[in-house]
C-alpha cells in the first residue's frame, strides 16, 4: 500500500531492501523515492543508520568528493563509512589483494555499498565500482539514462548490459492523478488519485511504461484522446526521471 508520508516510506525501502539483499549475493539493487524536492543526504543517513541496526554493513558512497565531504559533515558517526567513488575503488583493488593472501578470516560476509545518486556522466567509473566490488550494491535515486540519450546504439548497449542488471528493490513515483510503487518481492502497484484517495487500479510483473499506466488507469472505457496525452506526458517524466 501506498505510503502516509516520507517517513513511512523510508521504512517500507528498509524492508523492502532488507528481504532483497539475500536473493543474491553480488545483487545491483535500486531504491527509488521519486519525490520533487527530496532533501536526499538525510534520507539515505536514516537509512544507513538504520541499515546497521538491521546487521548489515553498509558502505556509504557518493560520485564526487564534495558530496562525500558534506555526509561526513552531517554524519560523524558514519564518516568511516563515508567514501567517493574513486577512493573507494582504491580501496576494493586493496582488498582483493589482501584476500589473495588471507585465510579463512576473509569469510566475513561482504559489505553493502549503498550508492547516492549516480548520474549519467558518472556511469563508466560507476560500473567499474560495482564490478570490482564484491558484495551487494543498492543504488538510491539512480539517474543513469537520460531522455538525451535514450536511442541510439549506445545506449541500447548500456540497457542490455549493466542498466539492466538492476532490480528495483523500492520504487515511489508520485504521478499526476496516480502513482507508481514497488516493493519487493511484491510485483508493480499503480494507483489511481480519486476523490477520497489513492485507490490500487492495477498490478505488473515489470515495470509498466507510459502506455500500460494510461491503459489501467482509463479501465474499459479506452484512453481516448486526453488519456492518449496523458499517456505522452507520462512518458516524457519517465525519461527524465
Amino acid at each position: 500500500m501506498l505510503p502516509a508520508d516520507l517517513r513511512e516510506a523510508e521504512n517500507q525501502a528498509l524492508t523492502a531492501l532488507l528481504e532483497a539483499l539475500p536473493s543474491a549475493a553480488r545483487g545491483h539493487w535500486s531504491v527509488d523515492w521519486r519525490f520533487e524536492g527530496l532533501r536526499l543526504l538525510p534520507v539515505v543517513l536514516r537509512l544507513s543508520r538504520s541499515l546497521l541496526e538491521a546487521g548489515r554493513s553498509p558502505r556509504i558512497v557518493f560520485p564526487d568528493a564534495g558530496a562525500c565531504a558534506l555526509a561526513r559533515r552531517d554524519a560523524p558517526d558514519l564518516a568511516e563509512r563515508i567514501a567517493d567513488f574513486r577512493s573507494q575503488q582504491r580501496r576494493s583493488a586493496e582488498a582483493a589483494g589482501s584476500d589473495s593472501d588471507a585465510d579463512g578470516d576473509a569469510a566475513a560476509s561482504p559489505e553493502l555499498l549503498l550508492a547516492v545518486a549516480p548520474a549519467l556522466p558518472d556511469y563508466e567509473e560507476f560500473e567499474q565500482l560495482c564490478a570490482a566490488h564484491t558484495g551487494p550494491v543498492a543504488m538510491v535515486n539512480g539517474r543513469l539514462e537520460d531522455a538525451a540519450v535514450g536511442i541510439g546504439s549506445v545506449a541500447r548497449e548500456r540497457r542490455r548490459g549493466f542498466v539492466a542488471e538492476w532490480q528495483a528493490a523500492y520504487f515511489l513515483q508520485p504521478l499526476e492523478g496516480s502513482a507508481l510503487r514497488r516493493a519487493y518481492p511484491g510485483g508493480w502497484e499503480l494507483y489511481r488519485q480519486d476523490a477520497d484517495g489513492f485507490r490500487l487500479v492495477a498490478h505488473f510483473d515489470q515495470k509498466p511504461d507510459a502506455e500500460a499506466q494510461a491503459q489501467a488507469l482509463a479501465g474499459e472505457g479506452g484512453v481516448g484522446v486526453a488519456g492518449n496525452l496523458r499517456s505522452l506526458d507520462a512518458f516524457i517524466e519517465g525519461l527524465r526521471s
